[in-house]
């Protein structure tokens, strides 16, 4: 190798803004790649490239025996001699191919195998970046919108990504050049191709982080999201904990005249918050988890694990259940229990002998005044 060679690779390292030990490894892997096929594509081929003292090394290790069964694997230990003094079998000798060989090898590869280096590097650093944005919230602009799925494209630096019509939020609507908040679910990690990012607006995960984002004692560890369930566009339920007694979670949480959820609720589209004070008691947590409905009892099933009988006003039990169930589901899914709610009876019946004995009373108080 020429020191042109290695000019080349940082010229090309600054010009594609990738680190040039991430290119070097790149180009290795594509020679290899290339290398290894005229060895019937067996993992014996190696290649090494120092940019700092200009040295590229490839070869392949052959294992050395008495008697060859695999041309491309072994060596008889009088050639292996040349590569290491003393061989005998059972030893594993490097083999280095010069560059006209390796040249000559991947010579019908020509500018394929740099192009598949340089494509190893950007995936790798692309990677890297994606992973580091993982479970976090990113702002990206809409470039499109499909029309027949309703699906937004949208740019994350220099590359695009689906933000599927299922993770935006109902009667969410987009146009080309808006600036939104997304939260990236997952980074898979696709052979040969870019890595891709699973992106949200209607994960739990994108309300977790717009609290942590918003409110200092749960950046600084003070108070600690517990749990959160979402049901994204409607309403969320949050538990939140704190570790020092003189700070108040629930508190910390709504902020100075609700400024700190406020915006919260702002940048979900008028999305309602429920705050819930997490209670390492699961009867407690579970009548807290209910709110806004007052709860008179929770009994906890002592036969079934995480099953909970939740006894309200009959009044409430509407509210406790809430529209089309949701207020109990979020309930639920915050606390991991199932809950079954039921209304207090007892309190019903003993309000109508109470009606029934004022009603009586009136009626013998009118007799009598007759």
């Amino acid at each position: 190798m020429n020191s042109e060679f290695f000019i080349a690779l940082r010229l090309l390292s600054k010009e594609k803004h990738i680190q040039l030990e991430a290119l070097c490894e790149g180009i290795q892997k594509a020679i290899v790649t290339a290398v290894k096929r005229d060895f019937n594509n067996k993992d014996i081929v190696f290649c090494e490239i120092d940019p700092e003292k200009e040295e590229m090394r490839v070869y392949v290790r052959k294992n050395v025996v008495s008697e060859i069964s695999d041309p491309d694997c072994d060596i008889l230990p009088e050639a292996a001699q040349k590569y290491k003094s003393g061989a005998v079998p059972g030893d594993i000798v490097e083999i280095p191919l010069e560059t006209r060989d390796v040249s000559r090898i991947a010579a019908d590869k020509g500018k394929h195998v740099l192009r598949q280096g340089i494509r190893e590097a950007e995936h790798g650093l692309l990677r890297e970046e994606f992973q580091s944005k993982n479970q976090e919230i990113i702002t990206v602009k809409v470039l499109r919108i499909d029309p027949e799925t309703g699906d937004a494209i949208v740019e994350i630096g220099k590359y695009e990504e689906i933000l599927p019509k299922s993770e935006q939020m109902p009667e969410e609507t987009f146009r080309e050049g808006d600036i939104i908040k997304v939260f990236v679910v997952d980074v898979k990690d696709i052979a040969h191709k870019y890595p891709k990012c699973t992106l949200s607006r209607t994960h739990p995960g994108l309300v977790k982080r717009l609290f942590e984002n918003e409110v200092p004692e749960i950046t600084d560890g003070t108070v600690e999201i517990k749990a959160v369930s979402r049901e994204a566009g409607s309403r969320t339920k949050i538990a939140v904990c704190s570790s020092d007694e003189n700070v108040d979670a629930v508190g910390a949480c709504i902020g100075p005249r609700g400024a700190r959820v406020g915006k919260i609720v702002d940048l979900l589209g008028g999305e309602k918050i429920d705050i819930i004070r997490y209670d390492e008691d699961p009867a407690a947590f579970v009548a807290a988890a209910l709110a806004p409905a007052e709860v008179i009892d929770v009994e906890l099933d002592p036969e079934v694990e995480n099953v909970c009988t939740v006894i309200v006003p009959a009044g409430q039990l509407s509210l406790a259940i809430g529209n089309k169930g949701q207020n109990a589901r979020l309930a639920a899914k915050l606390t991991g229990w199932k809950i079954d709610i039921r209304p207090d009876t007892q309190v019903d019946a003993q309000e109508e002998a109470a009606e029934d004995v004022s009603a009586g009373t009136d009626e013998a108080a009118q007799e009598s005044a007759e």
